[in-house]
């Protein structure tokens, strides 16, 4: 299975560069399981609000919000699996 990670972010957000590495080096483990998108919510506003996301860093996985604020890798894997 591919998993969709979408990771939201803002550019004066300072815990998104944070979420954005998690999310990477989770790729860099599962490589091809795993499509990312970085979507900034100041040029998409309206996907986050289509997903009901209030604060980033957010990151939903196949369509839901899974995480508000940077998970640890850890936990980030254990929802992927």
């Amino acid at each position: 299975m591919v998993f969709k990670v979408e990771v939201f972010t803002s550019p004066t957000c300072p815990y998104c560069p944070m979420a954005e590495e998690i999310v990477m080096k989770a790729k860099g483990q599962l490589k091809d399981e795993m499509n990312v998108e970085v979507v900034n919510i100041m040029e998409d506003k309206k996907r986050a609000t289509d997903y009901g996301i209030m604060a980033v860093p957010a990151i939903a996985i196949n369509g839901i919000v899974e995480f508000v604020g940077a998970p640890t890798l850890d936990d980030l894997l254990l929802k992927l699996k």
